[in-house]
């Protein structure tokens, strides 16, 4: 089955954890690959442009929890693109992935508030991964994302990409 539907994942990573969720979401939507036929791009989120939002049926967010938010790398991102998006991309697909300190449940809130203005259509449940990181010393710390937690992000990463590429969502 070929396609031209593009899922694209968009993250910014500060000590590693949001990276190896992303990695692994990125595996699983490569093992869908095949079968779907859909396009996975990954971008950080200094180099996603609006042409990138525009062009894709489908989106993973991924971001650290940083002061009970987004990070401002991706809020950057929304900030570049939210606008020359806006009514272009109504009823697309997307799914959140963070990676959190202590809660992370503000950060995912953020993000499905960015998305209801896009009008976008949340498909799973956030992967949400607290690493319980509390010192100043633990929080600058690089991070290491247990294989439960990321045998989840590779399950929503095939999930979504099967999604999007049969036109599923």
């Amino acid at each position: 089955m070929t396609t031209h539907k593009t899922l694209l994942i968009v993250y910014h990573s500060m000590t590693g954890g949001t990276r190896q969720m992303v990695d692994a979401a990125h595996q699983g939507a490569l093992a869908a690959q095949a079968e779907s036929g859909v396009h996975i791009k990954v971008l950080h989120a200094s180099e996603a442009t609006p042409a990138d939002v525009l062009s894709a049926e489908g989106y993973l967010f991924a971001t650290p929890e940083n002061l009970a938010a987004i990070s401002g790398q991706l809020k950057d991102f929304f900030d570049r693109c939210y606008y020359p998006a806006l009514d272009r991309i109504n009823g697309r697909p997307y799914a959140v992935m963070v990676c959190a300190g202590s809660d992370g449940h503000n950060a995912v809130r953020q993000l499905d508030r960015i998305a209801t203005g896009w009008r976008l259509k949340r498909v799973a449940e956030p992967v949400l991964v607290c690493t319980r990181a509390q010192t100043p010393e633990a929080i600058a710390a690089p991070k290491v994302i247990g294989l439960e937690d990321l045998k989840r992000c590779e399950e929503l990463g095939e999930a979504l990409a099967c999604g999007v590429g049969m036109g599923v969502f």
